[in-house]
């Protein structure tokens, strides 16, 4: 058994009960899987306070990945292909993950290598900013690509 004024030791199970009900605290045990089982004298409604909030402490540390999506058609004109690239430089150096993408609509399949064309001159462009993930992959009428953003040092 441990806990704060307690004497460390091994102790059995009435007498720890009894230590505990005197200091009016909860015998809590914190290592089942020890030979024998390690016990502590401790306010359990504490302990799940403290626990809830390092817990909490941690997620808001974690750092949350957002991805925003530029979508182009295959024949996208120099001047739209342009202002998307602007948005998707913004998006990189805001720390977002991006996921560019070529949306075919109908008969428009055929231009699968403009679409493919359009994506890695993006990429290219981009390399300053991002480092691509996957390259232009075709799902179904989509052909997709993510680009993560550089760390800054």
């Amino acid at each position: 058994m441990v806990g704060e004024n307690i004497e460390v030791g091994v102790y059995p199970l009435d007498k720890a009960k009894e230590m505990a009900k005197q200091q009016e605290l909860d015998l809590v045990e914190i290592s089942p899987k020890a030979n024998p089982p390690v016990c502590k004298i401790i306010d359990y409604k504490k302990f799940l306070y403290e626990q809830k909030k390092r817990e909490k402490a941690l997620k808001s540390k974690a750092t949350k990945v957002t991805i925003k999506e530029i979508r182009f058609g295959p024949q996208t004109d120099e001047h739209d292909y342009e202002f998307k690239k602007k948005h998707a430089v913004k998006f990189l150096q805001d720390g977002a993950k991006l996921k560019a993408f070529v949306f075919f609509k109908g008969r428009s399949i055929i231009f699968k290598e403009q679409g493919q064309i359009l994506l890695l001159k993006l990429a290219q462009e981009l390399e300053d900013y991002g480092k691509v993930e996957q390259l232009p992959k075709l799902e179904g009428k989509r052909m997709i690509m993510f680009i993560a953003p550089k760390k800054s040092k």
